[in-house]
This record gives C-alpha cells, sequence and structure tokens, in this order.
C-alpha cells in the first residue's frame, strides 16, 4: 500500500483540540469538520490539503484528548497519511480504524521539505522522496492495523469480512 501527496510540515506537539477545536465537535457532516482541520495553525489549511497532503510533523502529534474528530477531520480535508517522530498512542489507533495511514518516521519533519512530493509506503516501511533520491525507514502499520487501513477502515473491513455493503 502507497500513498503520496504534498508534504505538509508541522512542528512538535500537535494536538487534537490544534487539529480540530472542540467549538467544532458538534459538527456532525466530515466535509464541513474539514473545514476547521488544524485552523488554529494555518486558517487557509483546508484550501491547501484539498489537492491532497502528507502531514510530516515532529514529535507527539495528536497528543491530548481521544478525538475521533482529528482523524475525520484531517480525512475529510485530503491529508492522505500523518507520519511524526512520534504519534500519540490514541490518535494513532483512531487513524488506523478511521483509514487514515499513520507511520512513525523518526528525522522525517528534519528531512523533509514543505510541499515536496512524498511517497509512503506502509509494506516497505519508507518515506520516500522521488525527486532527491532520499528514502527515511518508518514503523508502519502491520497486521490486522494494515488490513484495516487497507481496507479503508475498521468498518469497511468488517462489511467486507461479513460479506456485508
Amino acid at each position: 500500500m502507497r500513498v503520496s501527496g504534498k508534504a505538509y510540515i508541522l512542528g512538535d506537539d500537535i494536538d487534537t483540540d490544534v487539529i480540530i477545536p472542540g467549538v467544532y465537535l458538534v459538527i456532525k457532516d466530515p466535509s464541513e469538520l474539514a473545514r476547521h482541520a488544524l485552523e488554529p495553525l494555518d486558517p487557509e489549511f483546508y484550501g491547501k490539503a484539498r489537492a491532497g497532503v502528507i502531514i510530516v510533523a515532529g514529535r507527539n502529534f495528536g497528543m491530548g484528548s481521544s478525538r475521533e474528530q482529528a482523524v475525520i477531520a484531517l480525512k475529510a480535508a485530503g491529508v492522505r497519511a500523518v507520519v511524526a517522530d512520534s504519534i500519540s498512542r490514541i490518535f494513532y489507533r483512531n487513524a488506523v480504524n478511521n483509514g487514515l495511514p499513520v507511520a512513525i518516521c523518526p528525522g522525517a519533519r528534519d528531512a523533509i521539505r514543505h510541499w515536496e512530493h512524498v511517497e509512503l509506503d506502509l509494506l516497505m516501511g519508507r518515506l520516500l522522496v522521488p525527486d532527491r533520491g532520499l528514502e527515511i525507514v518508518c514503523e508502519t502499520p502491520r497486521g490486522i492495523a494494515l488490513r484495516i487501513l487497507e481496507a479503508g477502515g475498521l468498518l469497511s473491513l468488517l462489511r467486507r469480512e461479513l460479506g456485508r455493503s
């Protein structure tokens, strides 16, 4: 499984309240929720992300409260994957369950340039920058977590496994 997009670089300690502020948690429509993704950091993020981005962040991405809406907002905004030096366990699991690829790639944030084309190869555990021949080793989901991502999320996998649409 491989995803690609333009790198959108973020720093350390991006918490779920920054990813989707609490005031918007009453919104149920993912496309409307997406309009507020990362709003405190970049009010124009939604417009930038719509073409498909891979977030490349530092330490502690997704820390804070367990907020499934954070993953839903990012995915609906056009985020194709999140790679970071470290990712909160709760955010990581919410991402897998909702079909948003995640990878722990120490050093990626410092090696990747903003808006540079990157590719995340989940099977090989690599973040690639084809234009520069750069390859960064990543810890990617394995086993059932990878199967969930390949299916597009936990509900999609269950529907497929149970033979329901």
